[in-house]
């Protein structure tokens, strides 16, 4: 991954955005992924594998040596990376969609920095809107492979 300092798009409007297919929309700062964090997610969850959360017996037994962070916890990011990297002007509301494709590709240990990296990689006009499609690549700092590639959907009305 190119070591690139975090940036943001801004759009106009949805017509203006359409322009952009294919295109790097934005990267964002890191995020810390404390072990606070990973605890509390845990619970909300109720997705308390000692993994995640016990960083004595995952010392001992884990292939990776520390806790790591759940999946699904780095995917709930996707929507910070958007906000960060992404802003039109002339969007009223905005609702998530749903999701495409998900892959976990590394895990992501308890203390790592992510950041996100967004691209349009589709958009379609409608009438009161658009419903695009983004490509959210999660990097971890001091790591070539990312953690998590996604395509996210969704919906915003002007």
């Amino acid at each position: 991954m190119e070591n690139k300092e975090a940036y943001k798009t801004h759009f106009k409007n949805l017509e203006e955005m359409s322009k952009s297919v294919g295109k790097e929309l934005g990267i964002s700062n890191w995020i810390e992924i404390s072990q606070d964090k990973i605890n509390l997610f845990a619970k909300i969850t109720e997705d308390e594998q000692w993994i995640h959360i016990d960083k004595d017996k995952s010392e001992k037994h884990s292939p990776y040596k520390t806790t790591i962070a759940h999946g699904f916890m780095i995917l709930s990011l996707a929507s910070r990376f958007s906000y960060d990297t992404l802003t039109i002007g002339s969007v009223k509301m905005g609702i998530n969609y749903g999701l495409d494709r998900v892959r976990f590709t590394s895990a992501t240990p308890s203390g790592g920095m992510v950041r996100g990296r967004v691209s349009l990689l589709e958009c379609e006009i409608k009438t009161d809107g658009a419903k695009y499609k983004l490509g959210v690549t999660v990097e971890l700092k001091g790591q070539e492979k990312p953690v998590c590639v996604a395509e996210t959907l969704a919906m915003a009305y002007e």
